[in-house]
């Protein structure tokens, strides 16, 4: 699960007769996409980015919501002191979820998220393995119900760890596509089960485990991608970007 990195906006907006909104930087759904991007909202990203990670991320969500703000301001189309509405009335936030050997990090306006990512905690960490990328990926899922893409990179992620292409009676893999396969035949998300309710503890289901690899991840990507031809990109947080992550973070270990 890496960062999902913003679409800065380009000098020449400042002529534009718009403000820059939401859409235009961050990939949000419904009614934040419209919403104009205020000083306001990016000086509370900056406190809140800055109260849980005790600094404002370079390039990360709120830089990108700071520049939008300044060009908004510049061509007159906000006031330094405006706030969006979504930010007024359901606030921003900063979270982190501990994970063996990092955390990850999620930051939302009102509800839509509009960044999310993995962060070592120490350069000495250990490496991280392709189950405990798994349990992270379960802890971003949230109440996403899983579905066949998901079991396949799940699949693909235990034979990589295991090195072998056998599933395991009742294991991680086995419950998973089991847990796809019943969701499929239910018409609407109630009473499907979750991603993060299959994955957690995923090292202990697994028979054995393994440092992940940049070639474990892009095999698991293939899986996940393969498996739902909706998909043009892999799941935001989901399995074979938490596993990529995991690799980069793990070819940068000393």
């Amino acid at each position: 699960m890496s960062q999902e990195q913003p679409r800065r906006p380009q000098e020449e907006e400042e002529q534009r007769q718009e403000p820059i909104k939401y859409g235009d930087v961050f990939e949000v759904p419904g009614e934040l996409t419209k919403e104009p991007i205020a000083p306001g909202d990016a000086a509370l990203m900056q406190a809140a980015e800055a109260s849980v990670l005790g600094q404002t991320i370079q390039g990360g969500p709120a830089s990108a919501m700071q520049a939008a703000a300044t060009m908004n301001v510049r061509a007159g189309l906000v006031g330094e002191g405006d706030v969006s509405d979504v930010t007024r009335e359901q606030g921003v936030t900063v979270m982190e979820t501990d994970y063996p050997g990092g955390r990850i990090i999620t930051e939302a306006v009102g509800e839509q998220v509009i960044g999310q990512y993995m962060q070592a905690k120490t350069a000495e960490q250990a490496t991280i393995t392709i189950g405990e990328a798994l349990e992270a990926s379960g802890r971003v899922a949230g109440d996403r119900p899983i579905d066949q893409s998901d079991a396949a990179a799940i699949q693909a992620a235990e034979c990589m760890a295991t090195g072998t292409n056998m599933i395991s009676p009742g294991g991680l893999a086995a419950t998973a596509l089991a847990a796809a396969a019943y969701n499929a035949a239910l018409p609407g998300d109630e009473g499907k089960v979750k991603l993060a309710t299959i994955l957690a503890g995923a090292p202990a289901k697994m028979a054995a485990d393994k440092e992940a690899t940049q070639e474990d991840a892009e095999k698991i990507m293939r899986e996940e991608l393969r498996n739902d031809p909706k998909l043009q990109t892999t799941h935001p947080g989901g399995v074979a970007e938490a596993v990529a992550t995991a690799a980069r973070m793990n070819e940068r270990a000393p």
